[in-house]
Protein backbone atom coordinates (compact mmCIF):
# COMPACT_ATOMS: atom_id res chain seq x y z
CA UNK A 1 0.00 0.00 0.00
CA UNK A 2 1.12 3.52 -0.73
CA UNK A 3 1.64 5.78 2.27
CA UNK A 4 -0.94 8.46 3.05
CA UNK A 5 -0.07 11.89 4.40
CA UNK A 6 -2.34 12.48 7.39
CA UNK A 7 -3.13 16.19 7.74
CA UNK A 8 -3.78 15.81 11.47
CA UNK A 9 -1.77 15.35 14.65
CA UNK A 10 -4.61 13.46 16.36
CA UNK A 11 -3.25 10.36 18.13
CA UNK A 12 -6.68 8.73 17.75
CA UNK A 13 -6.66 9.10 13.96
CA UNK A 14 -3.11 7.78 13.85
CA UNK A 15 -4.11 4.77 15.96
CA UNK A 16 -7.01 3.94 13.63
CA UNK A 17 -4.75 4.06 10.57
CA UNK A 18 -2.18 1.86 12.35
CA UNK A 19 -4.89 -0.65 13.30
CA UNK A 20 -6.02 -0.79 9.67
CA UNK A 21 -2.44 -1.39 8.53
CA UNK A 22 -2.41 1.75 6.36
CA UNK A 23 1.06 3.30 6.12
CA UNK A 24 1.08 7.04 6.80
CA UNK A 25 3.11 10.00 7.87
CA UNK A 26 1.84 13.01 9.78
CA UNK A 27 1.99 16.62 8.69
CA UNK A 28 0.57 19.36 10.90
CA UNK A 29 -2.00 21.47 9.07
CA UNK A 30 -1.65 25.24 9.29
CA UNK A 31 -5.34 25.96 9.78
CA UNK A 32 -7.15 27.37 12.80
CA UNK A 33 -10.74 26.05 12.31
CA UNK A 34 -12.55 29.41 12.45
CA UNK A 35 -16.26 29.67 13.12
CA UNK A 36 -18.24 30.27 9.95
CA UNK A 37 -21.68 31.67 10.77
CA UNK A 38 -24.57 30.20 8.84
CA UNK A 39 -22.95 26.90 7.87
CA UNK A 40 -24.65 23.67 8.90
CA UNK A 41 -22.48 21.42 11.12
CA UNK A 42 -21.88 18.84 8.36
CA UNK A 43 -20.79 21.57 5.93
CA UNK A 44 -18.52 23.18 8.52
CA UNK A 45 -16.80 19.88 9.36
CA UNK A 46 -16.29 19.21 5.64
CA UNK A 47 -14.90 22.72 5.11
CA UNK A 48 -12.43 22.28 7.99
CA UNK A 49 -11.32 18.85 6.74
CA UNK A 50 -10.78 20.27 3.24
CA UNK A 51 -8.88 23.33 4.50
CA UNK A 52 -6.59 21.17 6.64
CA UNK A 53 -5.84 19.01 3.61
CA UNK A 54 -5.22 22.07 1.43
CA UNK A 55 -2.84 23.60 3.98
CA UNK A 56 -0.73 20.45 3.90
CA UNK A 57 -0.85 20.42 0.09
CA UNK A 58 0.53 23.99 0.04
CA UNK A 59 3.22 23.14 2.59
CA UNK A 60 4.60 20.26 0.56
CA UNK A 61 4.62 21.65 -2.97
CA UNK A 62 7.99 20.05 -3.67
CA UNK A 63 6.93 16.62 -2.40
CA UNK A 64 4.99 14.32 -4.68
CA UNK A 65 2.44 12.81 -2.27
CA UNK A 66 -0.15 10.70 -4.05
CA UNK A 67 -2.54 10.67 -1.07
CA UNK A 68 -3.40 13.27 1.58
CA UNK A 69 -6.13 12.76 4.19
CA UNK A 70 -7.75 15.57 6.17
CA UNK A 71 -10.37 15.16 8.90
CA UNK A 72 -12.39 17.27 11.27
CA UNK A 73 -14.72 16.40 14.13
CA UNK A 74 -17.23 18.67 15.79
CA UNK A 75 -20.30 18.34 17.95
CA UNK A 76 -23.74 19.87 17.46
CA UNK A 77 -26.46 20.26 20.06
CA UNK A 78 -29.67 22.26 19.75
CA UNK A 79 -28.37 24.29 16.82
CA UNK A 80 -25.03 25.12 18.44
CA UNK A 81 -21.67 23.85 17.23
CA UNK A 82 -19.01 22.72 19.70
CA UNK A 83 -15.38 22.45 18.70
CA UNK A 84 -12.37 22.08 20.97
CA UNK A 85 -12.73 23.92 24.29
CA UNK A 86 -10.48 26.93 24.77
CA UNK A 87 -9.95 26.25 28.46
CA UNK A 88 -11.25 24.27 31.43
CA UNK A 89 -14.24 26.58 31.97
CA UNK A 90 -15.22 26.18 28.32
CA UNK A 91 -14.99 22.39 28.65
CA UNK A 92 -17.12 22.52 31.82
CA UNK A 93 -19.77 24.56 30.00
CA UNK A 94 -19.81 22.01 27.17
CA UNK A 95 -20.15 18.99 29.45
CA UNK A 96 -22.94 20.69 31.42
CA UNK A 97 -24.71 21.28 28.12
CA UNK A 98 -24.43 17.61 27.13
CA UNK A 99 -25.66 16.37 30.52
CA UNK A 100 -28.81 14.27 30.13
CA UNK A 101 -29.07 15.03 26.39
CA UNK A 102 -28.38 13.56 22.98
CA UNK A 103 -25.89 15.40 20.77
CA UNK A 104 -24.54 14.79 17.27
CA UNK A 105 -20.89 14.04 16.53
CA UNK A 106 -19.93 14.93 12.98
CA UNK A 107 -16.65 13.83 11.42
CA UNK A 108 -15.80 14.78 7.85
CA UNK A 109 -12.88 13.36 5.91
CA UNK A 110 -11.34 14.66 2.69
CA UNK A 111 -8.97 12.64 0.52
CA UNK A 112 -6.65 14.10 -2.11
CA UNK A 113 -5.85 11.68 -4.94
CA UNK A 114 -2.65 13.02 -6.51
CA UNK A 115 -2.89 10.67 -9.48
CA UNK A 116 -5.99 12.42 -10.80
CA UNK A 117 -5.58 15.68 -8.85
CA UNK A 118 -9.01 15.34 -7.23
CA UNK A 119 -10.40 15.72 -3.70
CA UNK A 120 -13.33 13.65 -2.40
CA UNK A 121 -15.14 14.05 0.91
CA UNK A 122 -17.36 11.92 3.13
CA UNK A 123 -19.15 12.76 6.38
CA UNK A 124 -20.19 10.57 9.30
CA UNK A 125 -22.93 11.72 11.66
CA UNK A 126 -23.48 9.84 14.92
CA UNK A 127 -25.46 10.49 18.09
CA UNK A 128 -24.25 10.24 21.68
CA UNK A 129 -26.56 10.41 24.70
CA UNK A 130 -25.01 11.41 28.01
CA UNK A 131 -26.41 10.54 31.41
CA UNK A 132 -27.27 13.42 33.74
CA UNK A 133 -24.03 14.69 35.26
CA UNK A 134 -23.57 16.54 38.53
CA UNK A 135 -20.89 19.18 39.09
CA UNK A 136 -18.69 16.75 41.01
CA UNK A 137 -18.60 14.27 38.13
CA UNK A 138 -17.76 17.03 35.69
CA UNK A 139 -15.00 18.46 37.88
CA UNK A 140 -13.41 15.04 38.46
CA UNK A 141 -13.44 14.39 34.71
CA UNK A 142 -11.91 17.79 34.00
CA UNK A 143 -9.17 16.99 36.55
CA UNK A 144 -8.04 14.11 34.29
CA UNK A 145 -7.11 16.51 31.47
CA UNK A 146 -8.83 14.32 28.87
CA UNK A 147 -10.90 17.29 27.76
CA UNK A 148 -7.93 19.06 26.20
CA UNK A 149 -7.66 19.24 22.42
CA UNK A 150 -10.84 17.32 21.58
CA UNK A 151 -14.22 18.37 20.19
CA UNK A 152 -16.81 18.80 22.90
CA UNK A 153 -14.25 18.45 25.67
CA UNK A 154 -14.42 14.67 26.01
CA UNK A 155 -12.87 11.49 24.63
CA UNK A 156 -15.40 8.73 24.15
CA UNK A 157 -12.66 6.09 24.27
CA UNK A 158 -11.48 7.35 27.66
CA UNK A 159 -13.11 7.94 31.03
CA UNK A 160 -15.99 9.87 29.44
CA UNK A 161 -17.29 6.52 28.22
CA UNK A 162 -18.72 6.19 31.76
CA UNK A 163 -21.10 9.05 30.94
CA UNK A 164 -22.43 7.55 27.70
CA UNK A 165 -25.87 5.95 27.88
CA UNK A 166 -26.28 5.34 24.15
CA UNK A 167 -24.40 5.58 20.86
CA UNK A 168 -26.09 5.57 17.48
CA UNK A 169 -23.84 5.46 14.43
CA UNK A 170 -20.10 5.09 14.00
CA UNK A 171 -17.94 4.65 17.08
CA UNK A 172 -14.79 5.29 15.02
CA UNK A 173 -16.45 8.42 13.60
CA UNK A 174 -17.01 9.67 17.15
CA UNK A 175 -13.35 8.94 17.94
CA UNK A 176 -12.33 11.04 14.92
CA UNK A 177 -11.89 8.87 11.80
CA UNK A 178 -14.94 6.96 10.52
CA UNK A 179 -13.61 3.64 9.25
CA UNK A 180 -16.54 2.81 6.94
CA UNK A 181 -16.37 6.19 5.19
CA UNK A 182 -12.58 5.96 4.96
CA UNK A 183 -12.80 2.50 3.40
CA UNK A 184 -15.44 3.70 0.92
CA UNK A 185 -13.44 6.74 -0.18
CA UNK A 186 -10.21 4.75 -0.55
CA UNK A 187 -11.96 2.08 -2.63
CA UNK A 188 -13.60 4.73 -4.79
CA UNK A 189 -10.13 6.03 -5.67
CA UNK A 190 -8.62 2.61 -6.29
CA UNK A 191 -6.37 2.71 -3.25
CA UNK A 192 -5.15 -0.85 -2.70
CA UNK A 193 -6.48 -1.95 0.65
CA UNK A 194 -6.00 -5.31 2.36
CA UNK A 195 -9.74 -5.93 2.90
Amino acid sequence: MEPIVLASTSPRRQEILKNLGIPFRVMTPDYDEPEVPGLQPESLAELHAMKKLESVMRAQVDINAPWILGADTLIALEGKIYGKPGDRDDAKRMLRGFSGKKHSVITAISLFDGKINFISSRTSVSSVTFMSLDDGQIERYLDTGEWQGVAGGYRIQGLASCFVERIEGSWSGIVGLPIHELYAILREHGYEFTV
